[in-house]
């Protein structure tokens, strides 16, 4: 949402639903720590859930292990918290994570990490150079991206395996998008040099490929899409605010039923 570019207390989320997925760029963790957790804290008071994925601005100006580690110390707050004020709603950093929902005959599945995106070695220097994740980010390559999309991308395919025939519904929730199809990308971005670096074609992919994930949201991509993907049945889906212009097609009233 690019809270760090507005203000984090004038943007409202109505609870049409009792869960809410973030799913990165809301802020800095590190440069706006204390406006970044009283929006958490906000969305709490009106959720039954929230779910949060980390973004590549949450970590400008820091380190990608101090924004998960402030995160990780929010998240045991609230649990801690939730012990004496049922009030309170449940928070639930999605950092390479399973969430399970097993409620009045619903048997569903969350798998949620950041998946940053794989940048090919012939657009190596055209990402590092353009996007600003390789200059506030400390101690931040392309090399390190690479690398880390390798780890979520083999978490995610070993966790929908592990699902596999146990009857429970998946949905998968990243920052990063998962696919190259046209109908997420915006068109004027469809053939930039710079697109590995927002998005990467998973359609060889276990976790994409498997009939047991229903739905697949993202951010990031400041490009708002809901269609399904005709070879897996899957819904892919982005609500995103973006900038303080606005994403077309962004509706903070949107809840996905399944």
């Amino acid at each position: 949402m690019h809270k760090a570019y507005d203000t984090y207390d004038d943007f409202e989320i109505p609870p049409r639903s009792p869960h809410l997925a973030l799913l990165g760029d809301i802020g800095c963790v590190k440069k706006d720590e204390e406006k970044y957790i009283a929006f958490l804290r906000r969305q709490l008071a009106n959720f039954r859930v929230v779910f949060l994925v980390l973004g590549n601005h949450e970590p400008y100006y820091s380190t990608w292990e101090h924004s998960k580690q402030i995160m990780f110390r929010f998240e045991k707050q609230i649990r801690q918290e939730r012990e004496t004020n049922t009030e309170i709603g449940e928070f639930v950093f999605l950092d390479k994570r399973r969430y399970d929902f097993d409620d009045n005959g619903t048997t569903l599945s969350i798998l949620g990490c950041t998946l940053c995106s794989k940048v090919p070695l012939e657009s190596i220097d055209d990402v590092s150079y353009s996007l600003n994740d390789f200059y506030h980010i400390e101690n931040w390559t392309v090399e390190q991206h690479n690398a880390e999309h390798e780890r979520d991308l083999e978490w995610l395919n070993s966790q929908v395996e592990e699902l596999e025939d146990s009857g429970r519904n998946v949905i998968i929730f990243t920052h990063h998008s998962p696919t190259r199809d046209e109908r997420s990308v915006e068109a004027q971005h469809r053939q930039s040099k710079r697109i590995s670096g927002f998005c990467t074609n998973l359609s060889d992919q276990k976790c994409w490929r498997s009939s047991d994930v229903v739905l697949w949201a993202f951010g990031h991509t400041h490009y708002n899409c809901s269609y399904e993907d005709e070879e897996t049945n899957k819904r892919i889906y982005t609500n995103q605010k973006g900038y303080l212009g606005g994403s077309e097609g962004f509706d903070v009233n949107r809840v996905i039923s399944l």
